[in-house]
């Protein structure tokens, strides 16, 4: 069976394995799906993530606790295949008055909200992380 939303997916894998007390997950890897990864690692929502080679290559993401409960509280998806959201470098959403980010995808890479603002450019808002 084919995935029609490889994002969707790539969320709803960390929130499953946190909600279940994983130390890592393991998912498909795509090009996409890494470069959402290292915004969450650079902005310190994950450990870190591995690509294991193979037949099939698959990313290994090291999950991040604090005094035993997830840093990630809440991974939403926003703009998904049927509907599309953009948003111009002004119009980029605020996660719980900046606790939390939104993951832009911009004509500059795949960005978080902030760096968006910094280099002045709007985009795709793939998802947000409390």
């Amino acid at each position: 069976m084919s995935m029609q939303d490889p994002i969707s997916d790539l969320l709803t894998r960390i929130r499953n394995a946190q909600m279940a007390g994983h130390e890592t997950v393991a998912l498909p890897a795509s090009k996409t799906k890494l470069a959402i990864l290292k915004v969450l690692v650079d902005e310190g929502f994950v450990n870190n993530y591995e690509v294991l080679e193979g037949a099939k290559p698959e990313i290994l993401v090291s999950l991040k606790y604090f005094q035993g409960s997830p840093v990630i509280k809440e991974i939403d998806r926003v703009s998904r295949p049927g509907l599309r959201i953009y948003k111009k470098c002004g119009e980029l959403p605020s996660v719980r008055g900046g606790l939390g980010i939104s993951i832009i995808s911009t004509n500059h890479g795949v960005v978080s909200d902030r760096q968006a603002r910094e280099n002045g450019t709007g985009g795709e808002v793939l998802c947000t992380v409390f």
